[in-house]
């Protein structure tokens, strides 16, 4: 079996994508960003570039969790590695009652098993219904019916997953893409040989 087919990216070319992308997720009226470290963070600030808080007209905030599915870390085995989804970094319970009641948006790269993406919504929610419990049983279900995930991703790999997100969950996606190894421009240690490379090789549009 052959090295799988590289496809440099820009960051041209992932931020007219990001640009793109926010006028559909504009419906949705996120309050809130969750990047999903490390390849959500560069699409979740400049997703704030193009959507504001609508009606403060401010930047909305983001926030960030860890998650590792294909790293080694320490503490991991090799049966873990592509396997399970590792959590590396966590909201704290201050942020985790900040989500009562508004619109997150979960931001990341890339989709690929889909394991990740199902994780961070399924355990967020967790720490949403543990939030709810606390509170009496009017403001619980005013505040439950308010609380709201989508999921965003600047590329979907069109294969098959092997998870599924909620049915709920309102799911973006920049432009789907083959089975491909996607190479981001934040990986690179060498930025003018990656864009040597993007413009070489095959672009994704």
């Amino acid at each position: 079996m052959g090295e799988p087919e590289h496809i440099a990216m820009t960051y041209n070319d992932i931020h007219k994508l990001i640009k793109a992308s926010a006028e559909k997720i504009a419906e949705f009226k996120p309050d809130l960003f969750i990047a999903i470290g490390g390849g959500g963070f560069f699409p979740a600030r400049v997703l704030r570039t193009f959507l504001k808080d609508p009606s403060t007209k401010r930047n909305i905030p983001i926030y960030a969790i860890g998650l590792s599915l294909y790293e080694s870390l320490p503490g991991t085995t090799a049966e873990q590695i592509g396997a399970e989804v590792v959590r590396t970094q966590w909201l704290g319970p201050e942020t985790q009652r900040i989500l009562l009641g508004r619109r997150a948006l979960i931001v990341d790269e890339v989709d690929d098993s889909r394991k990740t993406l199902r994780y961070a919504v399924s355990e967020l929610q967790k720490d949403v219904e543990r939030e709810l419990q606390g509170l009496p049983q009017s403001e619980r279900e005013a505040l439950a019916a308010k609380t709201e995930f989508a999921v965003f991703v600047v590329h979907n790999k069109l294969k098959p997953k092997l998870a599924a997100l909620p049915p709920n969950v309102q799911y973006f996606v920049g432009t789907n893409v083959e089975d491909v190894w996607l190479d981001y421009p934040w990986e690179a240690v060498d930025i003018d040989e990656h864009d040597r490379q993007a413009k070489a090789g095959k672009k994704i549009t």
